[in-house]
Parts: structure tokens; C-alpha cells; sequence
């Protein structure tokens, strides 16, 4: 997942999307921010067009140069704490974890601890600055009840390697899930625009001036009432895969957010859980060049409703069952 830009300086030039509409919905559009956080970087004097300082309410013709300067946001010391980790991965300069589902990635408004950065520097080691002490590390997110694969940046050469791979969509994101219904064909490209929902912020949705958002999906296997899929995403929107699956009428088993929530018992699934999960991350090492290829099996509670899902419960004996779907075969 992409999240709102962090604190620097931004800049880029406004395109036919952007003709018409006012600055602060085009610098809203662009950082990932609210509407108003957008309207106080204007009235503060931290956006520039072409140069110059401009009101809220002026309107792009297009071509012009945007500059964005989003300042540090205040912030409170994070603390270290001893929780357990799953490291698949580590050297000097990154750690792989395999996030369980309903930890937090890192510390903000209503969940100050408890969170992966929480449990790293728990670890006693060093983190990249880049982010910010409470995003320390960090260059890509899971949701709370998502599990799987996330690598974190210890050093800042690493951060800054790890960031431009994912800026360049050369690192591969594949997950599995589970969704409700059948889909029309073995593969599905989604590539649909995603922003904020404005009746609610905490929620994603597709909107013609949202940002470029594409997942690829392939269906693995076809069960009485589910797909099992890989999703590979090609950007890094919040909620992407979930949001994607929800808006072509699939939406991701458990997902009480986007509509498949439902039906959790017939998957044997547990509260506030989706079968979301993951499993596969390759990208080059940030400073060996060395090709990096990590995998997590399903978790006990995913291989549990997988099994249900098929009707077989022998799949939950299976260390990877998602090896045993082919999960992992590049020709799928």
C-alpha cells in the first residue's frame, strides 16, 4: 500500500486531469492528503505554482509547475516494545516480517503502541529516518488485518533503494485471497482510479480523479462459493486489491469494509478477519543487487477456512497450500 506523501518537498506538473478544478482539490488529489489539510498547505504558504503563491480557489489551465512542501507533522516518541515478530528475513541493512493479521504497521492517532515499528525497535536495532520516527523504515504498509510479507529499511541507503524500486513498480506484490462469487474469466486486469471516499475517510472507492490504481488477478482455484486468486498490484493504493474485487462484485471474504463480510461462518473465518494474505515479495537487494525472493504460507486461521472453502480438509495439513494451486508458478 500507497499512503498520503510524507513530509518534503513535492512537485509536479498539473495535466488535462487536473484543467478546471481548484488547487486544493488538485493538491488533495496528488498527496494523498485531505481536502482540508490541502487548503491549510495554501493558506500557510507551502504550495507555489509556478513559483508563485496561490490561492485555494484558483483554477489549473494546465502545464503548470505545482511545488508542495508537506512540513513534519508533530509528532511523540514511539515506543519500544517487546512483541514477538515472524523475521523470514535480515541483514544489516533490511528486515522481512511476516505481519500477523491486527497488528498495525506503524503508531498513529488511536494506536500508539502495539504497532510493527513498536516491535522493531523492541528488537533493539536501528531504523531508517526516512518517514519520520513513527513510519521509521517503513516503504510500503499492509492493512491492520492483513498478514503477510512487509519489508523494512534499516539503514538509509537501503530506505532510499527499497523507495525507488517501489516508486518503479519493480517490486513484485502478489497476494492471495479468497472472493465472494466467480470470476468471468481466469484473469482480470482492475485499473481504476482510487481516492478517498468523501462520506467517509476511512474508506477507499473508485473516482474518475483518484489515482491511477492497477491490480492483476488470476484465479488459482474455483470452490462452491469462492475464487481462491493472486492479486499482483502494480501501484500501491490503500486498500487497492480490496477495493478493486468490491467494485467488479467480488469482494474479498470477511472484508466487512467493502461488502464481504457476510458469510464468514460458511468460510470458518474469525472476527475481523478478510482472506487476504501476502505471500510472495521479490525485489532486488538495496545494496548487493542480489535478486530477493520471499514467500509466506498461509497462516493457520487462512489455511483453516481455505479447507473449508474446497471442501477438503486435508489442506490444512499442507505447510503451503498455496503451492499446492500454483500459486508460485510464474506461468500462472
Amino acid at each position: 500500500m500507497t499512503e498520503p506523501l510524507g513530509p518534503g518537498r513535492h512537485t509536479f506538473t498539473l495535466d488535462a486531469e487536473d484543467v478546471g478544478d481548484r488547487l486544493d482539490l488538485i493538491v488533495a488529489r496528488r498527496t494523498g492528503q485531505s481536502r482540508t489539510q490541502a487548503a491549510t498547505h495554501i493558506a500557510t504558504g507551502r504550495v507555489t505554482v509556478n513559483g508563485a503563491n496561490a490561492r485555494a480557489s484558483f483554477r489549473a489551465e494546465g502545464g503548470e509547475t505545482v511545488v508542495v512542501e508537506i512540513p513534519v507533522p508533530p509528532g511523540r516518541d514511539v515506543t519500544p516494545e517487546q512483541i514477538p515478530l515472524r523475521v523470514v528475513y535480515e541483514d544489516e541493512d533490511l528486515v522481512v516480517v511476516d505481519k500477523a493479521a491486527g497488528m498495525v504497521v506503524h503508531p498513529a492517532p488511536g494506536n500508539w503502541s502495539g504497532t510493527l515499528v513498536n516491535a522493531l525497535l523492541g528488537r533493539g536495532q536501528a531504523l531508517a529516518d526516512g518517514g519520520g520516527k513513527e513510519r521509521a523504515g517503513l516503504v510500503h504498509r499492509l492493512d491492520k488485518e492483513t498478514s503477510g510479507l512487509l519489508v523494512v529499511a534499516k539503514s538509509d541507503r537501503a530506505h532510499k533503494s527499497l523507495s525507488g524500486q517501489i516508486a518503479a513498480r519493480t517490486v513484485k506484490r502478489r497476494y492471495a485471497c479468497l472472493a465472494w462469487g466467480h470470476l468471468d474469466t481466469e484473469r482480470v486486469r482492475v485499473d481504476k482510479p482510487l481516492a478517498r471516499d468523501p462520506n467517509d475517510r476511512t474508506r477507499m472507492t473508485v473516482r474518475p480523479e483518484g489515482r491511477t490504481a492497477r491490480t492483476d488477478f488470476v484465479r488459482l482455484a474455483r470452490f462452491d462459493s469462492v475464487d481462491l486468486l493472486r492479486a499482483e498490484l502494480h501501484t500501491g493504493r490503500t486498500h487497492q486489491i480490496r477495493v478493486h474485487l468490491a467494485s467488479i462484485g467480488h469482494p474479498v471474504a470477511g472484508d466487512d469494509t467493502y461488502g464481504g463480510g457476510g458469510g464468514r461462518k460458511l468460510l470458518d473465518l474469525p472476527p475481523k478477519r478478510h482472506f487476504l494474505h501476502a505471500a510472495w515479495l521479490a525485489f532486488t537487494h538495496p545494496v548487493t543487487g542480489a535478486p530477493m525472493d520471499l514467500r509466506a504460507p498461509l497462516p493457520e486461521d487462512l489455511r483453516k477456512s481455505l479447507a473449508r472453502a474446497a471442501g477438503d480438509p486435508g489442506l490444512f495439513a499442507r505447510p503451503d497450500a498455496l503451492e499446492y494451486f500454483g500459486f508460485y508458478s510464474e506461468s500462472q
